[in-house]
């Protein structure tokens, strides 16, 4: 980089003075996919104008923020993650006066509002990078980009052995203006999607412009796509044997998690402290990481004082099932966040991964693309004790569009039917994530259950109607009903959302009871029932429980909370 800042902080809040106080600290962020989430104009593709007109849903569930997915100009190569003008709207999704109507009514409702943005990569079709293909070798504009001679006696081969997240080299061969074989180019997802240079200071002014633009427009705040990835090794050396499971950023890796994306986001941060707060007054905008590292301790790294606010707990999402399991993964993001003032923030499902209602249905080991259905009903019974166990949790948590209908991923989409890119691409990522992104259902009945009059852009299953919106509103023991019921619970009570501990007590194996102020949650992973002691008065539970005098039956995977 051409700027050097000053060196990150390590400490308090005190470094830092209004950095650890907020709204989003203890918040409950509502993550939609529009083009998954409501049809506004009947096309059959979800767009700004429908999650407009669902926010008071939104509101009425009781989340305290709504993060919008990627809607800019694409030519949707990775569903909008291949942006062409960051400062357009894709015309599937609506324009930027949808935008801006949209904006103003969450806020007007008490909602505040997140964007993506993607800084690792562009689209293809991205104007410069155009330009830079047009223009050939010595283009001014390749520098934006990693272009490369590529080695062998003619440069036939790609210039290191870097891979493609989606599966194939990480490197494409380009074709120069005269029509011969020419430089190769990096992209560390799809070839559509060439990663800019983040050396070259065009590249950080960019951004910096985009920041203002939104933040202009009034957003609260940015979820960074690959936020680990912007920064490369120097002289890209090759990265030798690897296992390509671990190249999401498990493991220490030349492309991803590189000390230089820190300065990026110190120079972001000043930024949005510029601006004062949204809808309210407490705390401000927000920058929140999609950093896959190799442990929490490098994640705690993006949310030092003067850097992010968020970071997403992905070593929580891959936790199984299990009392021991979750109790160590709680303890080390607990710890890791607290020597940096950070929340930790807790996360189960997203656009990316299996719904956790089916991957909980299967058995543990089998990562977070899951091609099996496995056992509905243990699914989604664990997935609503899971939630409860993240909702008592201090930090903030995030919820993915669906999952408080209990949805489960659609295993069983026909391969015409699908669009991730790394389906058509071999040894990647397994190329299933469509099954999350199904539309979600509205209502009992129609041909798209709600989603819009134009049916449905990936096939719904027979019966989704059955989890509809419609048919659990109201419902007593329904998961959209517990969720309303846990969100408003977590609000009210002191005791849950915020500070940064937890105490546990001593409880039998496979069971975890944790205390926070006032407050008592116990959580049973076995598949059998376990008697404990009545810790407090009931409050909320993801199963019916019997409480008898001074013991109560915690059902196989349940949990319970208590007040004291």
């Amino acid at each position: 980089m051409t700027q050097h800042l000053a060196a990150p902080s390590t400490g308090t809040s005190t470094d830092a003075p209004g950095h650890r106080t907020g709204w989003w600290q203890d918040a409950v962020i509502y993550q939609v996919y529009p083009r998954s989430f409501a049809d506004g104009n009947g096309d059959g593709m979800g767009d700004l104008a429908g999650v407009t007109a669902r926010l008071p849903y939104l509101r009425d569930l009781g989340v305290d923020a709504v993060w919008l997915s990627p809607f800019y100009a694409s030519p949707q190569a990775d569903a909008g993650y291949d942006v062409a003008d960051y400062r357009t709207i894709d015309p599937m999704f609506g324009s930027l006066p949808d935008a801006d109507a949209l904006l103003r009514e969450a806020h007007a409702l008490g909602l505040r509002v997140i964007v993506d943005l993607v800084p690792n990569h562009s689209s293809d079709r991205h104007e410069w990078f155009k330009r830079a293909l047009a223009e050939g070798p010595g283009s001014a504009l390749r520098d934006r980009y990693h272009f490369r001679p590529g080695k062998g006696t003619d440069g036939e081969l790609p210039p290191n052995d870097w891979e493609s997240i989606f599966g194939g080299p990480a490197w494409t061969r380009t074709t120069d203006p005269d029509g011969t074989p020419g430089d190769w180019y990096l992209h560390l997802f799809a070839p559509e999607q060439p990663d800019f240079n983040w050396e070259h200071p065009a590249v950080a002014d960019e951004f910096r412009s985009i920041l203002r633009f939104w933040l202009d427009m009034g957003v609260d705040g940015f979820r960074v796509d690959v936020a680990h990835g912007l920064v490369k090794a120097d002289g890209l050396p090759d990265l030798g044997s690897h296992d390509q499971l671990k190249l999401l950023g498990n493991d220490v890796m030349p492309f991803f998690d590189q000390d230089g994306v820190h300065e990026v986001y110190r120079s972001w941060r000043t930024i949005l402290d510029e601006y004062p707060a949204g809808p309210s007054s407490d705390g401000g905008r927000i920058l929140v990481a999609e950093a896959w590292t190799p442990t929490v301790e490098r994640t705690a790294n993006y949310v030092r004082p003067d850097e992010m606010h968020q970071a997403f707990n992905f070593q929580y999402l891959s936790t199984a099932w299990d009392a021991a399991e979750l109790r160590k993964v709680i303890d080390s993001s607990l710890a890791a966040m607290r020597p940096v003032g950070a929340p930790t923030t807790w996360v189960l499902s997203n656009h990316d991964v299996t719904r956790h209602a089916t991957r909980f249905a299967n058995p543990p080991g089998l990562g977070t693309q899951i091609r099996t259905p496995g056992d509905r009903d243990k699914g989604l019974r664990r997935a609503r004790a899971a939630t409860l166990l993240m909702l008592a949790l201090p930090g903030s948590a995030y919820v993915y569009q669906g999952e408080e209908l209990g949805l489960p991923d659609v295993t069983d989409l026909p391969d015409e039917a699908r669009q991730d890119p790394s389906f058509f691409r071999a040894e990647g990522q397994d190329g299933f994530r469509d099954g999350c992104r199904v539309p979600i259902p509205w209502t009992r009945e129609g041909s798209s259950y709600g989603f819009g009059d134009g049916g449905s852009w990936l096939p719904q299953p027979a019966g989704w109607g059955d989890l509809s919106v419609e048919a659990q509103t109201g419902v007593e023991g329904s998961t959209l009903e517990l969720y309303r019921a846990a969100i408003a619970a977590r609000r009210a009570h002191p005791g849950l959302g915020a500070g940064s501990d937890v105490e546990w007590e001593s409880a039998p194996e496979g069971v975890l009871v944790l205390r926070r102020p006032g407050f008592v949650c116990t959580v049973n992973t076995t598949g059998a029932p376990v008697e404990l002691a009545v810790p407090g008065t009931l409050l909320l539970a993801s199963a019916p429980v019997a409480v008898e005098g001074g013991t109560v039956e915690l059902p196989a995977d349940t949990t319970v909370w208590w007040t004291v």
